[in-house]
């Protein structure tokens, strides 16, 4: 009796021990190597791939789009800044009645429209358009130069009384400031996307700002009797006028739109 039971029991202990043995190495394989993780691996591998897909979308962003939403953006600030600056204005002239006044607000908002080609330059991503745009900008400093060159000859020639010197130093100081904040959105927009006619536009407001320091120079002037000052104040804005013409002009002539731009001395 004992014979056959000790033969029985090593081999039942043989197969409770393999039994268990395999099953164990049957789920260690199952673990690294189950379907279920090999799908999860390869699902999150495409995931990853996908992702990556996603992110490399976003930088095929045309530059082209990018340059074209942030000159739009540029021009319309600041357009939006001198409407603003000039509809201020147009209150001191309503208060005050200025002539001279008026003819400078007909002026300003003359002056503003010129942000427009180049607004539809940039929307239409035309480089030959907005070239042709910073050549009209150049073309609008230029005949503002004649004009200021004209009324100071003028009043050297037939001196004008000036009325209203309260509103006309306040509507320099508003044309002032409106100005030079628009030029500086616009030069700065212009340096960065290389973009001379935008360069150009922001010289342009900067040459209005100018002509409203001028207007408050010469009602300050007038105000303790320097009569013959405002035709002198005209002429010195000329020639500041001329001198932005001609670096305006430069840099049109020395670049294309989208090129590094050239130092201008």
């Amino acid at each position: 009796m004992n014979e056959p039971t000790h033969d029985h029991a090593p081999h039942t202990h043989d197969h409770e021990h393999d039994g268990p043995h395999e099953d164990h190495a049957h789920d260690h394989g199952d673990h690294s190597h189950s379907p279920g993780d090999e799908e999860h691996d390869h699902d999150h591998g495409a995931d990853g791939h996908g992702h990556g897909a996603h992110g490399h979308s976003h930088g095929l962003v045309d530059a082209s789009i990018v340059r074209s939403r942030a000159g739009v953006k540029a021009v319309a600030l600041s357009l939006g800044v001198l409407l603003i600056a000039s509809l201020l204005q147009l209150v001191v002239f309503v208060l005050s009645n200025s002539v001279a006044l008026l003819a400078d607000l007909i002026h300003n908002f003359g002056d503003a429209s010129t942000a427009i080609p180049l607004g539809i330059a940039f929307f239409l991503r035309s480089f030959r358009a907005e070239r042709i745009a910073g050549l009209f900008v150049v073309a609008t400093i230029f005949v503002s130069a004649c004009v200021a060159l004209y009324e100071s000859i003028q009043r050297f020639i037939n001196p004008e009384e000036l009325t209203h010197l309260w509103a006309l130093a306040a509507a320099g100081a508003i044309g002032f400031v409106g100005n030079e904040i628009a030029a500086f959105i616009r030069y700065r927009a212009g340096k960065r996307l290389s973009s001379p006619a935008l360069i150009a536009d922001g010289n342009h407001a900067r040459v209005d700002g100018y002509v409203s320091l001028g207007v408050i120079a010469s009602a300050f002037f007038v105000a303790i009797g320097l009569d013959r000052a405002d035709p002198v104040v005209g002429l010195l804005i000329t020639l500041v006028i001329l001198k932005i013409t001609w670096d305006s002009w430069r840099t049109i002539r020395a670049s294309e739109p989208g090129e590094p731009l050239p130092a201008i001395e």
